[in-house]
This record gives C-alpha cells, structure tokens and sequence, in this order.
C-alpha cells in the first residue's frame, strides 16, 4: 500500500453540521478536542469536514471481489483473494472517502465462502487496514430462491439457514460477521433470525418475498433491518400484497437503500425518504468488483456478458433493467439523495456515517466527537457532486 502521508495534529474546514469553521484536534489517533473558529487559517482551502463514510455493503472493488474468486478473470490474475488484493480495495475505498467498510460475502458455496471470509479475516488484522474492515456482511445464501427476488445471486448456492454452517463461517470470521441478509419467508428463518439476535448479529431483510404476516414475526425475533430496499425484488408484484409495504410500515425496520441514480427512480426515493426519515435510513453503495474499473462488457463465470457504461451504470447484457450490483462508489448516493429529496448535506452524511455506526454497534466511529477514532474527510459539494479531497483514517492522512 501507499505510504501514509502523515499524521496531523489538527484539521481545519467547514463543520458539516453547522456550516461553520471548525478546528478538529488529534491525538493518538482519535479526536481530542473540536474548536469553533472565527475563520479557517487557510480561507483558500475552504473545505468540508466530516466523518469518514461507513459502507454496511462493499461486494468488491477495482477489479477486487469478495464474493467470486478474489481477483477476477477479467484481469489476468490467479483468481485467487489475497490480502494484498483487500488492500488494494481498501486504498481505493478511501480515495472514496470510505474509512469503514464491511466487506460483503454473498451466496456461493460452503467451501468458497469459507476460503474468502478466512482471507478477509487475517486482512482484518492487518496494521495496513487500519481498523477500516469493522466486521463482515453475509448476505445470503440464505435468501429467497425465486427469480427477480433472487436479483443476481446464483440459483445453484441458494439455500435454507443453516446454524451449524453459519457458525463454522462465524468462527473462520473471527467472530466478526455482524450482519446477515435473510429471507424470512423461506424454511427455518424465523428460528436463524431469533439465534442471530441472541448473539448479537444485526439481521436485515432481504432479497425476500415475504408476508406482511412473516415480516411482522420476523421483526418480532428480532431483525432490525431491511437491505437495499426496493432492489432484490421482482419486477411485476401485487400493488397491495407485497414485502415493500409492511416493512416501510413497520417503524422498528431502518431501511439501507442504493443512491446510485440506477437502482431506484428519484421519485421512489422521495416517498422512502418521507416514510422512514433520515433518522432510518442507511444509504449504501452495494458496489461490485466492477467499480473502479473502465466501461465496457465483461464475461462472468456463468459466461453471461456484465455491461457498465460510461456513466457508471452495471447490468446483464441484453437484459433490459437487469441490474448487477453497482459500480458507483457511496459519496455519489450523498449527493443524489440531497438532489433527490432536496434533504441537507447534514442529512445525507448522516445517513452515511452516524446511522450505520449506531444500527451496527461502531461506539467508536460515525461521528466528529472528542474520543471517537480520528476518521475524517475533506471535501468540496459543487452540484450535488462530493469530491473527496483529502482522507484521514485513525489519525493518519491516507489519501490527498
């Protein structure tokens, strides 16, 4: 990885929440003390500051997957994960204003699963990551067999939970799989659902076809969330009976949701925004492998074509609306949201920073408070365009 560049004893910029000049001050690693300024020492550098972005779902990055076979075959590389491979995604996430990300391990095998969550897990620890890999994102195979609710999972590794495997999976994590997606409607979740709670493990609704009547004892046992809401569902529904209705309805559910431009229309967003608040929403990027890298078609595995055009948007070839994942990094959702609903700035990064770190348990991280680790980002917002200017992760400038 990149040498760090150095480690600042204080930050100056525009205090996201207040629009005011502030200093931030750092100390071994975590915010000391933040100081109201009359004006910033440097008035040419007049940028934002923030917390750094916290993404509950990274599939991959720059050519990078967690989920497949480490490097793809699209680059000509051994197809094997590495350490040196989550590295490299998570120099890039930062260059994306990302300080903490959970990297996500979608259906595959037992076997695969096992091989990349044990690699993820020795990256974890790695003083070059530096704490930015918080814990790691299962979602699936436990999720809904049928077409369109499926969305790009592979037919052939959905399965019902399955405890005993989950457990073999958690240890191979180091007891660091924090959030699971299930369907709640298929056999045996309700009682996966109920378990995962009494260990700790957030549970999030997802790529499911569930009843208003399943959702309602799903929350009952215990799951708080609802993942990419509005995706991982089928194009043609019921308009009364359908899973998006009961959990918009049920305030117990705080919904993550994709602000690419591509995976929900402006106006879906809007009445989402308006029923959850920004107090229960997690925005995410959901991003691929793909992200990162040039537009063009790219031949995955089951030998289908992936396009990604110019401007950013990932689908099947010849599949009209067949989405496949994202390939646009979190701080593009940021601006979107706020051209989208006309919410603050305060709000979207909100929901970017502060509201993953609570619903996930990261006491340490999220927000710009004395104690809290010092990940931090500089930026400019011009046109609902957030650019990250400079990185800051545990004290250490990481990217500039």
């Amino acid at each position: 990885m990149n040498e760090l560049l150095c480690s600042p004893k204080r930050v100056e910029g525009i205090y996201y929440l207040t629009g005011l000049p502030v200093s931030v001050e750092i100390a071994d690693g975590k915010i000391a003390n933040i100081e109201r300024l009359d004006k910033l020492t440097e008035a040419n550098n007049s940028f934002f500051i923030a917390p750094g972005l916290i993404d509950i779902q990274i599939n991959g990055f720059n050519g990078v997957s967690f989920s497949l076979e480490g490097t793809e075959v699209t680059l000509a590389n051994s197809g094997e994960l590495s350490v040196e491979d989550i590295e490299k995604v998570t120099e890039g996430l930062w260059r994306e204003g990302v300080t903490t990300f959970f990297p996500t391990l979608t259906t595959n095998s037992k076997g695969l699963l096992l091989k990349n969550i044990t690699i993820l897990a020795k990256a974890k620890e790695e003083p070059s990551i530096r704490g930015s890999i918080a814990g790691f994102h299962l979602e699936g195979p436990y999720i809904s067999a049928i077409d369109g609710y499926r969305g790009a999972h592979p037919l052939g590794h959905v399965r019902k939970p399955d405890w005993d495997e989950f457990l073999e999976l958690n240890s191979a994590s180091g007891g660091k799989i924090l959030l699971v997606t299930v369907a709640p409607e298929v056999e045996g979740a309700l009682g996966f659902i109920k378990k995962c709670r009494e260990a700790g493990i957030i549970v999030s609704l997802g790529h499911h076809n569930g009843s208003a009547e399943i959702i309602k004892q799903a929350i009952d046992n215990g799951a708080c969330m609802a993942t990419h809401l509005g995706n991982g569902c089928a194009g043609q529904i019921n308009r009364h009976l359908n899973p998006l209705w009961p959990q918009l309805a049920d305030d117990r559910l705080t919904a993550s949701f994709i602000c690419d431009g591509f995976h929900l229309p402006p106006e879906v967003i809007q009445v989402f925004y308006k029923v959850k608040g920004a107090d229960n929403i997690i925005i995410t990027s959901d991003i691929t492998s793909y992200a990162g890298m040039p537009s063009g078609e790219y031949k995955i595995k089951t030998g289908e074509t992936i396009v990604k055009t110019p401007n950013g948007n990932l689908k099947f070839s010849g599949q009209e609306g067949g989405l496949y994942g994202s390939a646009s990094s979190l701080n593009k959702g940021i601006g979107h949201i706020m051209k989208v609903t006309g919410c603050s700035m305060a709000k979207a990064i909100q929901m970017t920073t502060s509201n993953p770190a609570r619903i996930l348990n990261l006491h340490d991280r999220g927000k710009l408070e004395p104690g809290k680790r010092a990940d931090i980002i500089l930026f400019t917002m011009d046109d609902f365009k957030m650019e990250i200017r400079q990185t800051i992760v545990e004290g250490n400038i990481v990217y500039q």
